[in-house]
This record gives structure tokens, sequence and C-alpha cells, in this order.
């Protein structure tokens, strides 16, 4: 292979995964030229002929989408509607990306999704929706509504995606009650967040087949006993910046042997919650914690028998490195990390 064929190489693959992925900050200039039938003020490059990239044109109203196109952006511009002809020609749209843009639910026509019957991935963050829209087709396996004016999502707004696997509702106004039966039937949902929201409590009814759920953000004070239980295959649990305190965590709540990641920073605990010896990061920096209690996450102490913690961090506590027993390198692997006192 010749010294110029390499940086060729990687700019033909990163080009190629432009189209997929890197939708926010790939140039344009770098696209190629357009095709004949693209829609004014956007590019269709001839390379990617399934791809219309209209990012940062200044449109204020939906452009006309060829019919051959498959992926559509549309991020940041000054869209406020959607009629319901907008997608007439492009019943095979996979992508549709309309991030940052000044669409409210009410300026959505009726039936506006209904032809998009092979959409995928659906980003409509950062825009003033007050519910969700839809119908969505079956299809879908990512949405993002992520900074948006949320308080609810109506029992059947998110009825019959059974192959969504990601759902993005961080930084709206959701509330416990405006989502208590949302989550039922997404059998195949791996990743939720609802971060950034004003729950009072944890939802009921989230899908067992979920692996990774953020909460992060809210106001939740207290998690029932057997929350974890429902979830078997939880592997990253994120509830950090609540209102937990020890009185709303049940003893052996944590002790799930699915669980890699544990982020309880940023709450009022005042000690250890006992977590799994399969536990690999454990998140508890700025709480109010006092005792280094070992037993939490090491069940038998000695050198065949030892946490699989990597990083436990507990700067911010009421902690100092005399804090930590003498006889904690025989439960933590020799390789763990551990934070106690601040760094700064």
């Amino acid at each position: 292979m010749s010294p110029l064929s390499v940086p060729l190489l990687a700019l033909m693959i990163g080009s190629a995964l432009c189209q997929y992925y890197d939708y926010e900050s790939y140039p344009s200039n770098l696209l190629g030229p357009s095709g004949p039938n693209c829609a004014e003020n956007c590019d269709c490059p001839m390379n990617f002929p399934t791809a219309m990239y209209c990012d940062r044109r200044g449109l204020k109203a939906m452009p006309s989408i060829p019919p051959n196109i498959k992926y559509l952006y549309l991020q940041n511009n000054q869209i406020k509607e959607i009629k319901a002809g907008a997608f007439v020609n492009v019943t095979d749209l996979r992508w549709l990306v309309l991030d940052n843009n000044h669409i409210a639910t009410g300026n959505v026509e009726k039936g506006a999704f209904d032809k998009l019957v092979s959409l995928e991935k659906l980003f409509f963050s950062y825009n003033q929706l007050t519910e969700p829209v839809g119908p969505l087709a079956k299809s879908l396996t990512e949405l993002k509504m992520i900074g948006n004016k949320l308080s609810k999502l109506p029992p059947g707004a998110l009825s019959g995606l059974d192959n969504l696997t990601s759902l993005h509702l961080q930084e709206n106004e959701l509330t416990t009650e405006g989502i208590a039966e949302a989550f039922k039937g997404l059998k195949s949902l791996v990743y939720l967040d609802i971060s950034q929201n004003k729950l009072g409590k944890l939802p009921v009814s989230i899908p067992s087949s979920v692996s990774m759920f953020y909460a992060d953000h809210n106001d939740i004070a207290s998690i029932p006993e057997d929350y974890l239980q429902q979830l078997p295959v939880l592997q990253y649990f994120r509830i950090s910046h609540n209102k937990l305190e020890d009185a709303g965590i049940p003893a052996g709540l944590f002790n799930v042997s699915s669980l890699i990641e544990l982020d309880l920073s940023f709450n009022g605990l005042q000690s250890i919650p006992e977590v799994n010896e399969n536990l690999e990061n454990l998140y508890l920096q700025v709480n109010e914690i006092s005792k280094f209690d070992l037993g939490s996450f090491c069940k038998v102490i000695g050198p065949l028998n030892y946490s699989r913690l990597r990083h436990l961090r507990l700067d911010g506590n009421n902690l100092s490195r005399s804090s930590v027993p003498f006889d904690a390198s025989n439960c933590l692997r020799q390789a763990a990390e551990l934070t106690v006192e601040s760094t700064d």
C-alpha cells in the first residue's frame, strides 16, 4: 500500500460513515457534487444518492424531498411545522433528523408520519413538543425527543413500537404520573434515559429488556424494594443528583448480579449501600457517607474472595484516607481505582 493510500482510505471510510452517524459535525464541503434532483438549498451527494443534507440552511419550511431519499438531515434550521403530505414521496425513509428547529406539537398535522412505514431512527430533540408525535412505524428502533416541553406521554403514545431499542427523553418536564403506563409493551427496549425531568418516583412498568437506565437529575427520594428484581438484565443504572437517603433504599436493593455500573452520586446517603460482588463501577461521590463499610461490597475478605470493583468513588463525603480499612486491598482488585478524598 502506497503512503498516500492510507489517508485516502481513511477519508473514504469517514465519508461513508458520515451518512449514517456523524451528521452533526461532518463538513458539508467534503460531501462532493450534488445530484440534479435535490431540493433547493440542500445537498444530495452523488456519492451518497440516498442522503439529503439540509442542515444549517436557514430553512423555515420543509423542503421538497426526492423519492429515493432514505436519510434526511434537517437539523439546526427554523422549521415550524410539518404538513400531512411532507413525506408522501419518501415511504422508504430510514433516518429523519429534525433536531434544533421550532416545531410544536400543534404544528404537526395529523397523518404526517403515516407514510414513513420503514422509519428506523427519528431524532426530534430541542424543539417545542408538548406531546410525542405519531403514530410512528413499527420499524422504529431509536427515538430521541431530548430538550422539548414534554410533561407526559399519554397512554398508547408509544404502543406498537415493538422494535424500539433506544428511547431518549431527557431534559423535558415529565412527571411520574405523566409516564405511568408509557413504557408498557416496549418489549425490545434496551436503553432508556429519563434524566433531567421532574420525576418524584421512578416509573413503573419498565420493560424487563432494559439494560441501560438513566434517571439522573430528578427529585427521586426512594426506590421500591423489588424494583430491580423486575429488571433482570439491567447493567447500567444511574440515579445521581436526586434526593436519595438511606431510608429510601431498602436493604439488599442493589445486590443483584446483573449490575455492572451504579451511580448514586450527589444524593444524601450516609452509608455505602450493599451491592453485589459483580459490580465493577460504583459512584458515591458527594453524599454524606462517614463510614467505609467494606462489607457493603465485599462479602468474604481474603486472597481468593474479592469484589470486582474497578472504580469506587467516595470523594466529597465525610471520609479520608484513614477511613479506609487496612484489609481493603484484600477485597478490591489490584488494579481497582479508589477515590476517597477530593483531588481538587
